[in-house]
C-alpha cells in the first residue's frame, strides 16, 4: 500500500491521541487528511488545523483520496453506520468501538468477506494489549482452554484503591472519576458491560464463535459492601471484576463476567490500578500472561497505530476458526460456586442451589456460599439486582492444574 490517507471519526481523548502518535510515527507513512466531529469549535488539548475538521461524514466517506477510516466515537449506533458504510464502499476500517462491534460483528464479518475489505479492531479490547491479533494468529482453538482476565481499567482502579490502599468504595469511585478513569455515569464500567463487550469480541477470535451479549451472564461491582471486602480480606484474597471464556469440554464452552475472589497465586491478583491483565491457558502451553494499560489516550492510540501499520502491509483478520467443523458450542449448563451477600432479597427463594457450603446470618447482612447453575443465574439475574445483593465467583475451573 502507498501512503495511508486517513479519515478520522472522533477527536476526543482517543482521537487526539491518534493524531499525536500518527505525527510521531516516522515509519507509518500515514497522514490524517480529514477529521469528522460534532463540534469543530470545541476547545481541545491537541491543536489541529481548522481546515481538517468537518461535521459531514459523507465528506470523508466519499473522498477518493482516503483509503483508511479510523473510527473512535462514543455513539455505538453512529459508529455502526460509519463502519458499515465504509466497508460497503470498499474502504478499510480501524475501529475502537467495542459496543458496536459486540452487537454487530457477525454482519460486519460477512461484509468483509463479500466486499474483500478489512476491518481491524485490536484497540477495542484491552487498549494497548494485542489480545485479538495474538488469538487470531497464534492460538488454535483445539488447544486453547481459557481466556480470562481483567478487561476494564476503571473498575480495577476502584477495587485496587479499596484493597491496596484501604479506601472505601465511594471515595475510590469519586477519585476514578476525577482522574478520568471513570465517567460521570460509571455504570458501563462498574456494571460489567465494558468487560462483557470485550469478551464477546475476544471469544470470536479465541474459539470462532459469536455469542450475543444478552445471552451472557454479567454482574458488576456497584453493590459491593464493606462486609464483602472484610470477608475477602479475612480469606486472604482480593475481589476483581473478571471476564472469562472457558472450554468445559471438547464440545462446549461457557463465558461470563462477574466479581471473583482472586488468590495471591493467580497472575491477575497483582494487576492493579487502571491496568488490564489477560491469561490465555492452553492444553500444551499451560498459561501465558499479557499485561498493560487497557485504556487512556496514548495506550489506545498506540494500538490503533498498530492496526494502521498492519493495513500498510495489507493485513486482515482471516477468522479461520469460524470455518472449523468441530467448533465448541456455547453452554450455560455448568455449575458455579458463588458467594452471595444479601439482606432483604430472598436469595434462597429465587435461586435453586444444588448445595449450600456455608451460611451466615446477622443483623447487618447475610451471606451464603453455594453451588448454582449458570443458566439459573442468567434466568434470574433481574431478580438479583437489588442494592442489598452482591455476588462473587469462587473459581473452580482448572484447580487440578494449578496445584
Amino acid at each position: 500500500m502507498s501512503k495511508i490517507k486517513i479519515g478520522l471519526f472522533g477527536f476526543g481523548v482517543v482521537g487526539q491521541g491518534i493524531f499525536e502518535v500518527v505525527k510521531k510515527a516516522k515509519n507509518a507513512n500515514a497522514e490524517i487528511v480529514k477529521i469528522c466531529v460534532r463540534n469543530p469549535n470545541r476547545p481541545r488539548k491537541v491543536e489541529a488545523d481548522a481546515s481538517l475538521f468537518t461535521t459531514d461524514a459523507e465528506e470523508i466517506l466519499s473522498n477518493p483520496d482516503i483509503n483508511l477510516i479510523v473510527e473512535v466515537i462514543n455513539d455505538a449506533d453512529a459508529a455502526y453506520n460509519i463502519v458499515r458504510s465504509a466497508l460497503l464502499k470498499g474502504i478499510a476500517v480501524v475501529s475502537g468501538s467495542k459496543t458496536m462491534l459486540a452487537r454487530h460483528l457477525p454482519e460486519l464479518i460477512e461484509i468483509q468477506k463479500t466486499h474483500h475489505v478489512a476491518l481491524l479492531y485490536d484497540a477495542s479490547s484491552c487498549g494497548s494489549i494485542p489480545v485479538i491479533r495474538n488469538l487470531e494468529e497464534y492460538y488454535d482453538n483445539d488447544l486453547l482452554l481459557e481466556v480470562k482476565g481483567i478487561l476494564n481499567g476503571s473498575s480495577n482502579y476502584i477495587l485496587s484503591r479499596v484493597f491496596d490502599h484501604g479506601e472505601d468504595y465511594d471515595h475510590a469511585l469519586r477519585q476514578a472519576q476525577e482522574l478520568g478513569f471513570a465517567e460521570s455515569d460509571p455504570s458501563f464500567d462498574i456494571e460489567g458491560y465494558d468487560s462483557l463487550f470485550k469478551l464477546v469480541i475476544i471469544t470470536v477470535h479465541a474459539l470462532g464463535t459469536y455469542v450475543a451479549p444478552d445471552d451472557i451472564f454479567t454482574y458488576g461491582i456497584s453493590t459491593i459492601h464493606d462486609s464483602d471486602i472484610r470477608y475477602a480480606r479475612e480469606k486472604g484474597v482480593k475481589i476483581k471484576l473478571v471476564a472469562q471464556v472457558v472450554k468445559v469440554c471438547d464440545e462446549h464452552f461457557t463465558m461470563f463476567v462477574m466479581p471473583e475472589f482472586v488468590s495471591p497465586s493467580k497472575y491477575i491478583y497483582s494487576v492493579d490500578d487502571e491496568y488490564n491483565g489477560v491469561v490465555i491457558r492452553g492444553e500444551c502451553y499451560d498459561r501465558q500472561f499479557m499485561f498493560g494499560k487497557g485504556a487512556g489516550s496514548l495506550p489506545t492510540a498506540s494500538s490503533i497505530l498498530s492496526d494502521i501499520m498492519a493495513r500498510k502491509h495489507d493485513y486482515r483478520y482471516e477468522y479461520k476458526k469460524q470455518s472449523y467443523v468441530d467448533k465448541p458450542e456455547y453452554t450455560t449448563d455448568i455449575t458455579l460456586r458463588v458467594y452471595i451477600r444479601y439482606r432483604e432479597t430472598d436469595v434462597r427463594g429465587i435461586l435453586s442451589f444444588t448445595k449450600i457450603h456455608e451460611q451466615y446470618f446477622s443483623e447487618e447482612s447475610n451471606y451464603l456460599i453455594g453451588d448454582v447453575s449458570l443458566s439459573e443465574l442468567l434466568a434470574k439475574r433481574d431478580r438479583l439486582s437489588g442494592r442489598d445483593v452482591f455476588m462473587a465467583n469462587i473459581p473452580m475451573f482448572f484447580l487440578d492444574r494449578d496445584n
